[in-house]
């Protein structure tokens, strides 16, 4: 039997120069000037809401439920910081979120994840993918993790081949995205396939490929 599920939160995540942490009211100002940089950049793969007019309408309204959904144990909402500055103080880069968890006969969860284009490719998000997805199998006690991605996103597909998720089909208007419904390929990993952790393995496969003859 697998060990029982240990929920907590908050949670903070660390590897190295990267953090995971949860959302506070005082993030707002460098939340919204990260956002406001990468609106294009993001505008073709964020899940938008079909309902005008629906959903949070301030920052902290939505750190509030952010923080009740993680402290019900449905949801882990993480930003990105990366140590960068000269003095170690982490910056915000981006958002992992770990939604919905479910538990029962499924015990399972689906991720999503965004990056500053200023760091993108520089192998933070799958850093991060392996972190949250450590975490979901030997704290939660999760069986499977999912990421759904747009056919057209490209960067988004070397993240989860990198990691070794397996790919299990396409989602036909899976989600409302720019404007649209639109379709996504569905990726997977559980627990048994990464029995020794998934950053391990991702880094120790970085590791071989770095040490190769070129």
């Amino acid at each position: 039997m697998p060990p029982a599920a240990t929920h907590t939160w908050p949670v903070t995540l660390e590897h190295g120069d990267l953090l995971l942490r949860p959302f506070r009211r005082s993030d707002q100002e460098e939340w919204w000037s990260l956002r406001a940089r990468n609106r294009e950049w993001l505008r073709r793969w964020e899940a938008t809401n079909p309902v005008p007019g629906s959903g949070v309408r301030t920052f902290a309204e939505m750190v509030k439920n952010l923080n009740r959904s993680a402290k019900d144990g449905t949801s882990l909402p993480w930003v990105i910081c990366l140590r960068t500055g000269a003095d170690g103080t982490p910056v915000i880069a981006g958002q992992l979120s770990v939604s919905p968890i479910m538990r029962g006969s499924a015990h399972s969860a689906a991720m999503g994840y965004w990056i500053d284009q200023s760091h993108a490719g520089q192998g933070i998000v799958p850093t991060a993918v392996a972190l949250a997805t450590d975490h979901c199998f030997t704290q939660l006690s999760l069986h499977r993790v999912e990421i759904n991605l747009r056919p057209e996103n490209a960067a988004s597909r070397r993240v989860v081949e990198k990691l070794g998720f397996r790919y299990e089909g396409r989602r036909k208007a899976y989600l409302h995205i720019d404007g649209d419904w639109r379709d996504h390929d569905s990726y997977a990993l559980t627990a048994p396939e990464v029995s020794h952790g998934l950053l391990a393995r991702f880094e120790g496969e970085r590791h071989d490929t770095a040490d190769t003859p070129k």
